[in-house]
């Protein structure tokens, strides 16, 4: 039998946890998998893209477990009342290619890459950053504004959509969540508006298109730019000539992936960047002065959904009962025998 979390299961963990203190020690997870870089098979994530949007299969094993997560991107889904992202996953052991785990990662994939660009953040934007804009209000807002108000005491969080609707939804969130009690929350009327004197600027929004939701003058010395939304190819956030500051600095999670598929796809392939493991080894360094502008360059990648099933699996080890399980494997007297689960004697005790 093969441990499983559904939505229920999820929602549950995390309420018992509590959204913060469950996205900080996943943080602390991404964290400690990431120092372990050399350890895992990378690639590039396999995408299968139509007019509709995207659908992926992304793999990783650091040769002792071995996870692949399955999540689709459909901007145009909330149209018709979906998510326009969903996902499900899978946690292996090398050793017997048995499955340990399967997972849904709808939920859980919001979770780590809320607490992925905290970890970023917390290495690349100034100390005393207290002041966020939010640049796009929908799914994945919530989980932003936790983990920056949890990992970075964000004290202000500017917000604007063009949807307003979104940004009411987040508003009544926010105001309900013990998590951001005592945060200022301030609703702007454009994305120059939200940004201006922002330490921190996230933009999180969905159309699959290369859109153009910051531009250079929005762009003031010192700020941190936690770019999300650009995830796949044809799909940007900033103006190409932001990359040409002469103080920018440009940290992706996987090089090879991300230029494919992040904002600096739209840059010659010998733009310098620095991926986030040589950061958090200490290889290279953070913030390099206060007034250097720096872009976490986020599209999500395979290791980060890893650590993301492997803490879902120490969770239900740890919790002392026993773990909801689906037979997706069959279990037989003879291993060699996999056809006398068909045999007509099964088939009457199975009956």
């Amino acid at each position: 039998m093969v441990d499983y979390i559904g939505v229920s299961d999820i929602t549950r963990l995390v309420r018992e946890i509590g959204a913060g203190n469950f996205i900080e020690r996943l943080a602390a997870e991404i964290a400690a998998d990431y120092c372990r870089w050399g350890e895992f098979e990378k690639s590039a994530r396999l995408a299968s893209h139509s007019r509709q949007g995207v659908i992926e299969l992304m793999p990783t094993s650091d040769g002792s477990l071995y996870s692949f997560k399955f999540v689709n991107g459909h901007p145009g889904n909330t149209q018709a009342g979906l998510l326009t992202v969903t996902a499900f996953g899978v946690l292996a052991d090398v050793r017997t290619g048995y499955p340990l785990l399967l997972s849904e990662l709808t939920v859980t994939t919001a979770l780590r890459t809320a607490a992925t660009s905290a970890l970023a953040a917390r290495q690349l934007a100034r100390p005393d950053s207290r002041v966020m804009a939010l640049i796009g209000n929908g799914a994945q807002a919530e989980f932003q504004s936790i983990a920056f108000r949890r990992l970075l005491g964000i004290e202000e969080l500017r917000l604007f959509d063009v949807d307003p609707h979104a940004t009411a939804k987040l508003e009544r969130n926010l105001e309900t969540l013990p998590e951001t009690a005592g945060m200022r929350v301030v609703r702007c009327a454009s994305t120059a508006e939200a940004v201006r004197g922002a330490d921190i600027v996230s933009t999180v929004t969905a159309d699959k298109r290369n859109a153009i939701i910051l531009t250079p003058e929005m762009i003031e010395p010192g700020m941190h730019l936690n770019c999300i939304g650009g995830d796949c190819p044809g799909k940007t956030e900033l103006h190409a000539d932001i990359f040409d500051r002469h103080d920018l600095r440009v940290v992706v999670e996987y090089e090879p992936q991300s230029r494919i598929e992040g904002e600096i796809q739209q840059l010659p392939p010998d733009y310098p960047v620095t991926e986030l493991a040589e950061v958090l080894l200490s290889r290279e360094p953070g913030r390099r002065s206060r007034d250097e502008v720096t872009v976490f360059d986020s599209v999500g990648f395979a290791l980060e959904d890893f650590a993301a099933l492997r803490f879902l699996h120490q969770l239900l080890r740890a919790r002392g009962v026993p773990a909801r399980q689906v037979d997706l494997v069959p279990e037989l007297a003879d291993p060699k025998d996999l056809f006398g689960l068909l045999a007509p004697a099964a088939m009457q005790r199975v009956a």
